[in-house]
Formats: C-alpha cells, sequence, structure tokens
C-alpha cells in the first residue's frame, strides 16, 4: 500500500512474517547538507533526537528522546559516506529492525531513501507516523534549523496510518 501525504511517499510492504517502511524525499539540499543532519549529533538533535554516534561500522548509535523518555541503543551495519548509513534499531516488538539511509544527487539538491525493516504489526502504525513526522524537519535540519517533535502531529498522523494496524 502507498500512502501520497503531504508531497511525501511513504510505502509499506509486507516481507514474510515482518513488514518493511519505506519513504523517499526530494530535498533542495546538497548532499552534504543531509548526510550532516544524518550524522551529526547536533543536526540530529535538531530533528530526531538527541544522539550519540560513533561513526564507523560496528560503531554505537544512540538515541534519547526527552519529550517521552525513549532510548533506542544500535549499531551501524552500513556506512559509505555520504551516500549510504544503516544501523540497528532493536525494541522489544522488533529486535532485528534495521533502519537504512541512502542519498543521491539529483540536480540542485538530493533523493533520501529510509527503509526500516523487520518490523511487526503492533507497532508498524507507530512507526510510520513516527518517521513521516520526524522527516518533516530534515530539511530544516541540513540548514541548522530545529523542528522539534510534536506529539499532536505524531498523532494526527497516526490517524492516517490506522489501516496498518489491521494489515
Amino acid at each position: 500500500m502507498t500512502l501520497l501525504l503531504n508531497d511525501t511517499r511513504g510505502e509499506v510492504r509486507r516481507t514474510g512474517a515482518t513488514y518493511e517502511i519505506t519513504f523517499m524525499r526530494r530535498l533542495a539540499r546538497p548532499v552534504a547538507k543531509v548526510w550532516a543532519a544524518l550524522t551529526v549529533p547536533e543536526r540530529l538533535a535538531d530533528w530526531l533526537a538527541k544522539a550519540e554516534i560513533d561513526l564507523r561500522v560496528g560503531g554505537r548509535f544512540s538515541l534519547h528522546w526527552d519529550t517521552h523518555d525513549y532510548r533506542m541503543a544500535g549499531v551501524i551495519t552500513e556506512l559509505d559516506p555520504p551516500r549510504v548509513l544503516a544501523w540497528t534499531w532493536p525494541h522489544e516488538q522488533h529486535p532485528d529492525s534495521v533502519v537504512r539511509w541512502t542519498l543521491e544527487p539529483d540536480g540542485d539538491g538530493c533523493r533520501l531513501t529510509l527503509v526500516q525493516t523487520n518490523l511487526t504489526a503492533p507497532p508498524l502504525k507507530n512507526a510510520a507516523a513516527g518517521w513521516h513526522t520526524h522527516l518533516e524537519g530534515l530539511a530544516g535540519a541540513a540548514d541548522g534549523v530545529t523542528t522539534p517533535w510534536r506529539a499532536e502531529r505524531e498523532r494526527e498522523l497516526a490517524r492516517l496510518y490506522t489501516d496498518l494496524a489491521a494489515t
């Protein structure tokens, strides 16, 4: 199923017993700026969460959201600067999940693809709405602008992904 929302495309696919979410964006920012928003802790804090990163394959990639006291501690599994970054996202409901980003030059900007794999049905709607909400701040973070996460925006988007809970 594909959802077209606010010029963004989120696609969810069943992959055996799990699911995969893909978001694709064209950003009017050069690859280097978007790469920084994905890998520099201060830029990540502008749109996603506080971060601690050991930027190497096998390095730690941890995130902390003060707003709802949630922590994620993963490991970088793939790194090809400034094109590819992947890390594990262990969670009790999807312990083998991996988040993978790719960047490709596109004219004066770039194409970003985010894929999260090995998700299970119960948190699928929340994962989709969460990424959708956070991605709205990514272009600003590439310019050093903070876009705080807003619970009301995520709840609004979660309603758009409600049908995923029944998938």
